[in-house]
């Protein structure tokens, strides 16, 4: 085939998934997001319990930090499993490795609520909680990363952003059915109760969900994505390697970290902070600030789904950069309503903020796999997303409560904010490409009906071919992923 001559696709140039079989695919994979984040926010609720049964030889003014810190040393975890479960996923298969990081975690949990206390078996529980914590971790720095791959490689390209941001629906019902549940318990046990054995059921309820997704998730189907390199690289011996990540890799990889920091700055400011700040310096009940922070999430929902579906329809990047100056402008005033005390201002101030963030969590599931190779994209988001989440994402709690402490300024945390999306906004506008509607990179446009073939336009449809390309020509070996015909589309741009 001459140069020149493809001047549409036809239905050997495209995948054709099945929409039921994506939206399997997503269900499984939000399912095993929501338990991560029901983990999250049962620990987070009940740090002041777990604090008294494990540490209760400790004064009690900083046995919430020692709570805390056996919460904090997961982050420790989550780069290294990130890193161990990310490269397994680009050899191995995607499916394979969600189904062991959710099994690891419904055990990690489960045992949670069968340590016995300090007082049964001394140091020992402290411990075991820790062990427990540090496989959590582990687990978790395979999970995230690799439900985001396995969902943008089983979507349409026209429909990615909304399928994947079922996934941060994920983590709000997660989150909201894990703090919400601790919240019941406490109402209809009491303290009392709670401490001296209640605070256990939400852990021994984590372990029949982890089953209930792990039967979904081993129903699943390989994403397309995978088969289709797979086949196409089975007589190469050019494997996914760690060297290979930072030497053919690195501009996506600093790209990656520099998206994940804002975003994850963002969510755990809004999602984990918030309720201390409520709490600690707007004068509010501690029960008051939570359950503030349960109607806001509830409302985020069908906020994420619409910014999802806008993203596939607008792009991706016109919504981010919209949130993130959205939230360099309206952070003080949101902040501002806090501080008034009245329950309705710190109401609306939260909104405000979390509904910027959805534009975000609507987005960025779908685009941050669209920054990698399909033979990489696993390994190379694990290992970003979990270092950048750990380094910035996970002390932003700590970091902005000890400088609001330090200089005894409320705003602080809008002026915290609004530095770190002054970064994002750099990032963004200068380095990441729109990819919304296109196809991941090294794959074929992912469409829902043959037909849809004869529609796309060759140059969008592979705009990311070239690159492969050459890297492959410069590696000395025949083309893989692309194909003689897919070389050819790539010189017609």
């Amino acid at each position: 085939m001459e140069r020149g001559q493809i001047n549409k696709l036809t239905k050997e140039d495209v995948t054709v998934v099945d929409t039921k079989i994506a939206k399997k695919s997503i269900f499984g994979t939000s399912l095993g997001n929501a338990m991560e984040w029901f983990d999250f926010g049962i620990y987070s609720y009940l740090a002041v319990t777990i604090g008294k049964v494990f540490f209760p030889e400790i004064d009690p003014s900083v046995q919430l930090i020692y709570a805390f810190a056996t919460f904090a040393v997961a982050f420790i975890a989550r780069p290294i499993g990130g890193l161990v479960f990310g490269m397994l996923g680009d050899r191995i298969g995607r499916k394979k490795v969600l189904a062991i990081t959710l099994i690891m975690m419904a055990v990690a949990t489960l045992s949670i609520g069968l340590i016995p206390g300090y007082a049964t078996i001394g140091a020992a529980a402290p411990v075991l909680l820790l062990i427990a914590r540090l496989v959590q971790g582990f687990s978790t720095g395979g999970e995230y990363a690799g439900a985001m791959t396995f969902i943008a490689e089983s979507t349409p390209d026209k429909k990615r952003s909304f399928m994947s941001s079922f996934l941060e629906v994920g983590t709000l019902v997660g989150f909201i059915a894990g703090s919400g549940l601790v919240t019941l318990l406490t109402f209809l046990l009491g303290s009392e109760t709670m401490l001296a054995w209640g605070w256990r059921i939400p852990f021994f309820i984590a372990a029949p969900l982890g089953m209930i997704g792990l039967y979904f998730r081993s129903h699943l189907e390989e994403t397309p994505a995978f088969k289709e390199m797979k086949e196409t690289t089975k007589e190469r011996k050019d494997q996914a390697s760690l060297k290979k990540i930072f030497t053919d890799h690195w501009r996506s990889l600093l790209i990656c970290i520099g998206v994940v920091f804002f975003y994850n700055t963002v969510n755990y400011m809004i999602l984990t902070y918030m309720p201390s700040y409520l709490s600690e310096q707007i004068g509010f009940g501690e029960m008051k600030g939570l359950v503030l922070i349960l109607f806001v999430m509830i409302a985020m929902i069908p906020c994420v789904l619409l910014m999802g579906r806008w993203a596939d329809r607008i792009g991706r990047n016109r919504l981010i950069i919209a949130g993130l100056i959205g939230t360099i402008v309206l952070s003080i005033p949101a902040f501002y309503l806090m501080d008034t005390g009245s329950s309705v201002g710190a109401f609306i101030g939260l909104l405000v903020l979390s509904c910027l963030f959805t534009s975000f969590q609507g987005t960025l599931p779908a685009a941050l796999p669209s920054l990698f190779f399909t033979e990489v994209r696993y390994g190379s988001l694990a290992l970003t997303y979990n270092v950048s989440t750990s380094i910035f994402g996970g002390t932003t709690p700590l970091m902005v409560a000890w400088l609001v402490k330090a200089t005894g300024v409320n705003m602080l945390p809008a002026y915290f904010l609004i530095g770190v999306c002054v970064i994002g906004l750099f990032v963004v506008t200068l380095f990441v490409k729109e990819t919304g509607g296109r196809s991941l990179r090294g794959s074929k446009p992912t469409v829902e009906h043959e037909s849809e073939a004869a529609g796309l336009d060759p140059k969008t449809a592979f705009w990311w071919k070239e690159e492969l390309v050459k890297r492959e020509e410069q590696a000395g070996i025949s083309p893989g992923l692309l194909g003689s015909q897919q070389k050819n589309v790539s010189n017609l741009q």
